[in-house]
């Protein structure tokens, strides 16, 4: 890459980290670029598309931060305060840092290591699920996907209550836990979405925000 390529380049990593982490990934290609201060077409010429500029931001960073929250939480004696713990520190995360949140909303399936660090925390979640199920302390009908359907409902209003300085959000965190005790269980009225159905609204909502 010629020098002035790799100039432009570092300008658009960081211009796209500073929104994303302040904004989240909807971010435009266009917002970032005039941040960064080259020509949208720079951004494309040397990343391809707005997901392969957030594979180079994010992936290792959201990796590494949500690797580290499923590590803590199966290494837990306790079950259930592996479990809380972890559900705990991700509501924490979509609601202090929106790019994170965005990873685990699964809306942008062309960034494909940002897709591969959501399968791998999914593939975690059933983990830290699966051992306060057999445990006893946690419902025997909640599922990953249903944590999945929590989280994508969660994200906005967290965020948006954390950006006005409330901490409510935490209060909903902390119902969500309390209903999910396995003793407070009772039959419910519908089956769980799977992650696929989940990923299908997903996406269809954000390209209907986005028209």
């Amino acid at each position: 890459m010629r020098a002035d390529a790799q100039r432009n380049a570092t300008r658009l990593r960081v211009a796209a980290a500073e929104l994303f982490r302040v904004r989240g990934l909807q971010v435009s290609v266009k917002e970032i670029a005039r941040h960064a201060g080259v020509s949208h077409g720079t951004l494309y010429n040397l990343f391809g598309s707005r997901e392969g500029l957030m594979d180079e931001v994010i992936a290792d960073l959201a990796a590494a931060r949500l690797g580290e929250a499923a590590r803590k939480a199966l290494a837990c004696a306790d079950p259930w305060r592996g479990f809380s713990g972890y559900v705990s520190e991700v509501c924490e995360l979509q609601a202090t840092d929106p790019a994170l949140g965005d990873v685990l909303t699964r809306r942008f399936p062309d960034a494909s290591r940002l897709m591969a660090v959501c399968d791998n925390s999914f593939a975690a979640a059933e983990s830290i699920i699966d051992r306060a199920r057999r445990d006893g302390s946690l419902r025997a009908d909640f599922t990953a996907a249903d944590l999945l359907f929590f989280l994508a409902s969660h994200a906005p209003l967290a965020r948006s209550a954390a950006a006005a300085g409330s901490g409510s959000w935490r209060r909903a965190v902390g119902f969500m836990l309390d209903g999910l005790r396995a003793p407070a269980a009772t039959p419910l009225p519908a089956d769980p979405m799977t992650p696929q159905e989940i990923n299908h609204l997903l996406i269809e909502g954000s390209a209907a925000a986005a028209g």
